[in-house]
């Protein structure tokens, strides 16, 4: 049980780092909540990257139903087209 505690808090803290290396490439110094343009390309090529949808959230600071929709919106989209 102690294992997964270690697991999932170094998880945490990668996900920090990944975001704020993310803010640095997109040039983002805004830490305000409110939203952000280019989210949903972020979430789509993060989960090509092969990222879950929790992680993706956690890193985006976004709800998990938000970047589920903005995915799966992008795959019905190339669906169509």
């Amino acid at each position: 049980m102690a294992d997964i505690d270690v697991l999932e808090e170094q998880s945490r803290k990668l996900n920090v780092v990944i975001a704020l290396l993310l803010r640095q490439l997109v040039r983002d110094t805004d830490f305000t909540t409110k939203k952000r343009k280019g989210t949903g390309d972020l979430a789509v090529y993060l989960n090509r990257q092969g990222l879950n949808y929790q992680d993706i959230a956690s890193i985006l600071d976004s709800p998990v139903a938000s970047v589920r929709e903005l995915v799966t919106r992008s795959k019905r989209k190339k669906k169509k087209g």
